[in-house]
């Protein structure tokens, strides 16, 4: 089956598919009560642009969910750059027992989502204003999630530090994940990550399989 695509008057062609409850499971009321607060607030608020409407589902929803898989069910998972919550709220939905810290600079974005995670009650949500970089040392996670936000040999020096001693990085990536591994390889290697490894991550089908880069944080350097 090919991949879905955008429709020429702007519906999103997977509203209303019937498969998307069952692949959410119990995070459904809360994925589809996301969804419609990006449709309601979304450009009004500056988090989505309006030609992203017609692709949400495909595009920012099942692509967010992907990342689950590769995730812990328990502990801390920080989402870098949260923005609009994507992946973050996404995986607090999903990952009910774990604590989701949304780490994001901007205010009128963090503002945004303190209001979504009270709307949909994820009461396992932490919504932390700040850039990653001033958290190393204050906020360490069993997992971090990123995505859209750098490539890998700047996001490393963002993200690695988050992470305590055998923690994964889980980065949403494009085409180019490999040649971006190949270049943050030494960066990688300073900060104790082992090798990063690209994986597909499939959601429903006919929608494009999404491309995961895992890493590793084997040691904490200076740390025995």
């Amino acid at each position: 089956m090919e991949a879905q695509s955008a429709t020429t008057d702007g519906a999103d062609p997977l509203d209303g598919d019937a498969r998307l409850e069952p692949f959410f499971g119990p995070a459904w009321p809360a994925v589809k009560g996301f969804h419609d607060l990006l449709i309601d607030q979304g450009e009004l608020r500056g988090l989505v642009g309006p030609r992203e409407f017609s692709r949400l589902w495909e595009r920012h929803l099942l692509n967010s969910a992907a990342v689950v898989p590769f995730l812990p069910t328990e502990g801390r998972i920080i989402d870098l750059g949260s923005g609009a919550g994507l992946p973050g709220v996404v995986v607090a939905a999903m990952v009910p027992t774990a604590e989701v810290v949304l780490l994001e600079p901007m205010e009128r974005r963090t503002d945004w989502l303190s209001e979504v995670a009270e709307t949909l009650r994820l009461d396992n949500v932490v919504v932390r204003r700040g850039r990653a970089q001033d958290e190393h040392g204050n906020l360490v996670g069993d997992a971090v999630t990123v995505r859209a936000v750098a490539a890998l040999d700047k996001l490393y020096r963002w993200a690695i530090p988050l992470l305590g001693q055998g923690g994964t990085l889980v980065a949403l990536k494009g085409s180019k994940a490999e040649d971006e591994i190949e270049a943050a390889k030494h960066v990688g290697r300073k900060l104790g990550a082992g090798v990063a490894s690209v994986v597909d991550a499939p959601t429903i089908e006919g929608v494009e399989v999404t491309r995961v880069v895992r890493v590793v944080r084997e040691a904490v350097p200076g740390v025995r």
